[in-house]
């Protein structure tokens, strides 16, 4: 039997195929006055990671949803990766899932039903690792194979966290390498060695269940994930939103192990430019690498952590890791890059 390599029945990949900053600005902008919900703690307008509602007795509710087109060829890893990236959303507002619907596109006359169970079966995984149930969900036939969560999740209202909220001084940390996006489009390619596939498949099928703990430390002062806007489009959603600036080291900076093997070749997804055209403006200190890592579109990225000046010991003590840059006062220039 010919093996199916999913990859080749979507035009993207993964967050990869989100679109780009720029133009989600231009369609998601509107002349109508927003109308007000008090108890919307965390809406539309503050592009954060997922939506919070307070019903009013302390305990939020968060509400999100992610899915996108086949990042690997294998159908289970698939949906473990797409479910990770969807539950990630409710980690980076500090909260923990409780439940989730899965969301999927299958073209029923191109690939088997097995495959979409398998895809199912990944989704049920994930969802088994992070102590919630697979409750349902919706699918339809169509075009490409798509699959994703909406999620629910839980949060103290005290320990709710925005990607808006950080302060001049703050320390930057990063909890994934970079390059995931480089990694998957050589796979695609029939370019990448199996052990780099295996590295960057590791990390993104690892569920960033540290956010739930975050989000109970007061000196964390913004936090966020990492995914298809790269390193740089969601740092500056945090400086903008904020209203500061940050310097970055480049070298501080964790990368997949073999990442250079591929960026020496200019391997990047088509996305890449299309975050640095919505970034370039922004920016200063960009090289020839580090603008394809940095605006790299990560799959299941990381959490991108602000810590207040003065606890960074402490921190890092308990957590293990290590600053990459920090914010200043605003400037101009939004994201030096050193």
């Amino acid at each position: 039997m010919e093996e199916i390599k999913l990859t080749q029945y979507s035009h993207g990949a993964g967050c990869g195929c989100k679109i780009s900053p720029a133009v989600l600005d231009a369609i998601l902008h509107s002349e109508s006055p927003a109308e007000k919900f008090p108890a919307l703690l965390v809406g539309n307008e503050t592009k954060d990671d997922a939506a919070v509602y307070d019903p009013g007795d302390g305990n939020c509710i968060i509400s999100t949803t992610d899915f996108f087109m086949p990042i690997v060829d294998d159908a289970f890893t698939f949906g473990q990766i797409a479910s990770v990236n969807a539950i990630s959303d409710v980690y980076a507002m500090g909260g923990k899932p409780v439940m989730a619907l899965a969301i999927l596109g299958w073209p029923v006359g191109k690939l088997s039903n097995e495959l979409a169970q398998q895809v199912l079966a990944g989704a049920r995984n994930v969802c088994k690792q992070a102590g919630i149930p697979l409750a349902g969900g919706h699918s339809i036939d169509s075009p490409e194979p798509i699959f994703g969560l909406a999620v629910t999740g839980s949060v103290r209202k005290e320990n709710v966290k925005k990607n808006n909220t950080a302060t001049e001084n703050c320390l930057l940390y990063l909890t994934k390498p970079l390059g995931v996006g480089i990694i998957t489009t050589a796979q695609k390619r029939g370019l990448a060695e199996e052990s780099d596939v295996a590295e960057a498949v590791r990390w993104m099928t690892e569920l960033n269940t540290l956010g739930a703990e975050l989000g109970t430390l007061p000196y964390v002062k913004a936090l966020t994930d990492v995914t298809g806007f790269g390193l740089l489009g969601h740092l500056l959603e945090v400086c903008e939103g904020s209203g500061v600036s940050a310097e970055i080291y480049y070298d501080k900076i964790s990368l997949l192990s073999n990442l250079s093997a591929y960026t020496s070749k200019f391997i990047y997804p088509d996305n890449t430019m299309r975050n640095w055209q919505s970034y370039e403006k922004k920016v200063s200190g960009i090289g020839a690498e580090s603008l394809l890592t940095l605006c790299d579109p990560q799959t299941s990225g990381g959490l991108l952590i602000c810590v207040e000046a003065g606890f960074e010991n402490e921190f890092e003590k308990r957590f293990g890791l290590k600053p990459f840059g920090k914010l200043v006062a605003k400037k101009p220039v939004v994201v030096e890059v050193r």
